[in-house]
C-alpha cells in the first residue's frame, strides 16, 4: 500500500521547498538561531506531509462518486487541514522555534485569509506534484505490461512456430486424405481435426477471440477427444446466444478441458463430466467432478497460470479458482465485445 503514496517524491519536495525559502530568504535566515530553522523545517514538513496523505488517501480510494468531486474534495480536505497546522504553528509554537517574520498570533480577517491561501497554495502543490508522479507511475506500469505481453506473445508465436512443421503440407494432406477416405466417419474425423489445427495455427495472430469462435472450435475439439475416449467423457454446453459476442483469450477453454482429462481417471462406468455455463456473475464457469489418478500426474500448473497471466496483462481481471473434493471450477470473466483488445 505505502508504495502507491509515492513518500519519496513527498520528501523530496519537502527539500525543495525548504531549500528554495532558505536561498530566497537567505538574508534573514543568516539571523536565524538554530531554533527558528529547525522550526521553519518542521512546519514546512507538517504542511507538505500532511497534504501530500490527504490527496495519496483519496487518489488510491474507490470513491462511488464523480472524479472533479473527488478532486474537489481531496483539495478542500487538505486545505483545511493545513489551515489548522498553520494556525497552530502562529498561536501556540513557542517563540524560540519561529522565525521573527513568520510570527503572527493575530486573528484578524486577514490572517485568517494569510492562512487560508498559505494552505491553499500549499494543498495544490501537493496535489499537482502527487498526481504526475502517481500518472507517471500508471503509464511506465501500462508500458511495462504492454510488454510483457508482446513477450509473451512473442514467446507463444515462437513456441507454435518451433511446433508446426510444414503446416500447409499437413493441410494438403488432411484435404487428401479426406478424398481418399472410405467412410463418412472418416471424413468428419479429418474434416474436425482440420479445424481445430486451423484454429491452433490462426489463434496467434489474435490476443482475443469471441466466445462464438472459441465454442466453434470446442465442439470440433470435442468430437476429437469423443472418438478417443468415448462415453468416459462427457461434456454439456449451456451458453445463452447473448453471451456470444464476448471476448475471452483464445485457447482458453482448451486448456482448462486438457487440465481435467490430465489429472482425473476416466472409464465408461464413471465419466468425467465437465459443465460449461454462464453464472450468475456473467462469468463463463467450467466444472468438472473430481477423480483424481491414483498415480499423480506430474503438473507443472503452466496452463492455469497462462490464463490468469493472459486475463491480467489483458483485461486487468482475475480468474476465480474453485477446488473441492467433489468439483473443479474455474470462473471467466467474460469481457464485452465493446472493449475490442485485438
Amino acid at each position: 500500500m505505502f508504495r502507491s503514496y509515492h513518500f519519496k517524491w513527498c520528501f523530496i519536495l519537502i527539500g525543495i521547498l525548504a531549500g528554495s525559502t532558505f536561498v530566497i530568504r537567505l538574508g534573514e535566515v543568516r539571523l536565524w538561531g538554530i531554533g527558528q530553522v529547525l522550526g521553519h523545517i518542521l512546519s514546512i514538513t507538517f504542511l507538505i506531509f500532511s497534504c501530500w496523505l490527504v490527496h495519496a488517501f483519496f487518489r488510491n480510494l474507490k470513491l462511488p462518486i464523480h472524479n472533479r468531486a473527488r478532486i474537489i474534495i481531496s483539495i478542500t480536505t487538505a486545505m483545511v487541514i493545513a489551515l489548522g497546522i498553520i494556525y497552530y504553528y502562529d498561536q501556540y509554537l513557542p517563540p524560540g522555534l519561529v522565525p521573527p517574520r513568520e510570527a503572527m498570533t493575530g486573528d484578524t480577517f486577514a490572517d485568517f485569509l494569510r492562512r487560508l491561501m498559505a494552505g491553499f497554495y500549499l494543498s495544490m502543490i501537493c496535489y499537482i506534484v502527487f498526481n504526475i508522479v502517481y500518472t507517471n507511475n500508471i503509464l511506465q506500469k501500462t508500458q511495462l505490461e504492454n510488454e510483457h505481453l508482446k513477450q509473451a506473445h512473442l514467446h507463444a508465436q515462437l513456441i507454435s512456430l518451433q511446433q508446426q512443421i510444414s503446416p500447409h503440407f499437413l493441410f494438403n494432406s488432411l484435404s487428401t486424405l479426406k478424398n481418399i477416405a472410405a467412410d463418412t466417419d472418416t471424413k468428419k474425423f479429418v474434416v474436425q481435426l482440420a479445424h481445430v489445427y486451423r484454429y491452433l495455427l490462426n489463434y496467434n495472430e489474435h490476443h482475443v477471440t469471441s466466445l462464438s469462435e472459441e465454442l466453434s472450435f470446442i465442439h470440433s475439439y470435442l468430437y476429437i477427444l469423443h472418438q478417443r475416449f468415448e462415453t468416459a467423457l462427457d461434456v454439456n454446453i449451456e451458453v445463452p446466444d447473448r453471451y456470444l459476442d464476448c471476448l475471452i483469450p483464445p485457447l482458453s477453454l482448451q486448456l482448462l478441458l486438457e487440465n481435467a482429462i490430465k489429472h482425473n481417471v476416466l472409464s465408461p462406468e464413471a465419466p468425467l463430466h465437465i459443465h460449461l455455463s454462464v453464472n450468475s456473475k456473467g462469468e463463463l464457469e467450467v466444472v468438472n467432478n473430481c477423480r483424481p489418478k491414483k498415480v499423480t500426474t506430474e503438473s507443472t500448473g503452466l496452463g492455469l497460470q497462462n490464463i490468469k497471466d493472459r486475463y491480467q496483462l489483458l483485461f486487468n481481471k482475475d480468474i476465480r479458482v474453485n477446488d473441492t473434493q467433489e468439483t473443479f471450477t474455474v470462473s471467466l470473466p467474460l469481457i464485452s465485445n465493446e472493449r475490442n483488445h485485438n
